[in-house]
């Protein structure tokens, strides 16, 4: 395995971060300064900045009930990141799909490749639910455009279920099997209303339950 993929895939790092850190001179391999290119194995020992890395053993993954106000990156640039919520150990894991730092709720992290492509390819059409409370009542032709037609937008329409959670027409059930960027918010936008709360509890078989706000939850492989 090349030296940048072993410390990308060990840390969670950017392919293209875990290049510079080796043209930094901050990766070593038998105690011998890492080039880029360089060829290793699972037997060789590999420090990052002076700590041993190693590859995840058997793939993980877990669920996390995201806050508002983070961000799902590693480099929050001036916000605070999902993975201050997560323990060291888990770092290396990557969010499958993403809530921007407004938005809260189930967030999906693994390191299976296989699963992460099995929940976003559109092929797959996996199935999130969102709950979505508005500035004002929904009126039900916006509701009737939503769940019919479809919203046009810069990247083509948008239409997902509709299902109400009250009588006040503010609180809402999305139900959608695309996952554009911030889609949900830029389609009840485009209708003149501005998303206040978006929650998101299920993602594919997945389902937030009652775990806690900020906490995590190792799930069975």
């Amino acid at each position: 395995m090349r030296i940048n993929k072993f410390v990308a895939t060990a840390t969670g790092l950017s392919r293209r971060a875990a290049d510079r850190a080796i043209t930094d001179q901050r990766v070593l391999v038998n105690n011998q300064i890492a080039s880029i290119g360089l060829q290793v194995s699972i037997s060789d020992s590999v420090t990052l900045d002076g700590g041993v890395i190693k590859l995840p053993e058997l793939a993980t993954t877990i669920i996390l009930n995201k806050p508002v106000g983070y961000v799902c990156s590693r480099s929050g640039q001036g916000s605070q990141t999902i993975y201050s919520l997560l323990p060291a150990k888990l770092h290396y894991l990557k969010p499958v799909g993403r809530l921007d730092k407004n938005s809260s709720g189930l967030l999906v992290m693994t390191n299976d490749g296989v699963l992460a492509n099995q929940l976003t390819h559109p092929r797959y059409a996996k199935t999130k639910v969102y709950e979505v409370s508005l500035d004002k009542a929904l009126q039900s032709a916006d509701q009737q455009m939503v769940t019919n037609k479809g919203v046009q937008l810069s990247d083509g329409p948008s239409k997902f279920l509709l299902t109400s959670l009250g009588s006040q027409g503010i609180s809402w059930q999305v139900t959608m099997q695309e996952g554009r960027n911030r889609q949900i918010r830029r389609t009840f936008s485009a209708l003149g209303y501005n998303v206040q709360r978006l929650h998101r509890t299920n993602f594919g078989s997945y389902s937030l339950g009652d775990l806690a706000e900020s906490a995590h939850r190792i799930l069975e492989t």
